[in-house]
């Protein structure tokens, strides 16, 4: 028994030194590395943006993006407030929403956040040598202002469209306009309908009239260089456009198919 267990110790400090001695893994190349790192940090990207988007679903948003980098700016320059307030889509006018579908995206109950019909549109101007026009959908102009910053690198432009299809995939269209009706500019600091209802016009967003919202709706493109309070005969023009467009979808009832 005992020159058993001698030889069982014998061998068993024998294959500790061998495993001891063993060559350590050769380390992995710099290249690999980085490849690594990248992978981890995009699969850490598409959880914590799948979470976000996941919990804006149904929370108020004090602040957007474009807001804060408003903020910021009017912080360094002449210390202008951001006028903004927060409003439930219920406490919207049906016009308001109305408006901007009929001046910016008029297919926004059918598509899934990107407008394919515009988009062609645009290549074929641009093949022909006309003007290009924006095609941003609805979708994505809420993803551009709530989580980007402005610009037209293509980094910017591949965000945006993963944050449309988070959009698209985890709100409701209504959602989507709701939110979009209280983030979207409508003039220097002013954000929101309601910021802006009670800028120009001195009533809650509740009480917009459909020339009232169609005007607001109509300084959009650029709402920097246009005014609602002083509009220019371009921008009375584009209003009575939307006005017409509002009564071709349907009046209000047209807001059902959300």
């Amino acid at each position: 028994m005992g020159d058993f267990l001698k030889q069982w110790l014998r061998g068993r400090v024998a294959r500790f030194k061998s495993t001891d001695r063993r060559t350590p893994p050769p380390k992995r190349s710099l290249l690999a590395r980085i490849g690594w790192g990248l992978w981890t940090a995009a699969r850490i990207f598409v959880l914590a943006s799948l979470l976000l988007v996941l919990a804006l679903r149904w929370m108020p948003l004090p602040v957007s993006s474009v807001m804060a980098q408003n903020w910021l700016r009017a912080a360094w320059s002449d210390g202008a407030m951001i006028r903004h307030q927060w409003m439930p889509y219920e406490n919207i006018s049906p016009y308001a929403a109305l408006a901007v579908i009929a001046g910016e995206d008029q297919r926004f109950p059918q598509h899934d956040g990107f407008d394919l019909v515009e988009m062609r549109q645009v290549l074929d101007n641009m093949e022909a040598g006309r003007p290009a026009r924006g095609a941003s959908t609805l979708s994505q102009q809420v993803a551009k202002n709530l989580f980007l910053w402005s610009g037209r690198d293509w980094v910017r432009k591949g965000l945006e469209a993963w944050f449309t299809v988070l959009l698209e995939l985890l709100w409701s269209k209504q959602r989507i306009l709701e939110v979009y009706l209280n983030i979207a500019e409508f003039g220097e600091y002013t954000f929101g309908a309601e910021a802006a209802s009670r800028q120009f016009f001195n009533k809650p967003a509740a009480q917009l009239t459909a020339r009232e919202a169609a005007r607001l709706a109509a300084v959009l493109p650029n709402p920097r260089r246009y005014r609602v309070d002083r509009p220019s005969i371009y921008v009375l023009k584009r209003q009575r456009w939307i006005e017409r467009q509002m009564r071709q979808l349907g009046g209000t009832a047209y807001l059902d198919r959300l």
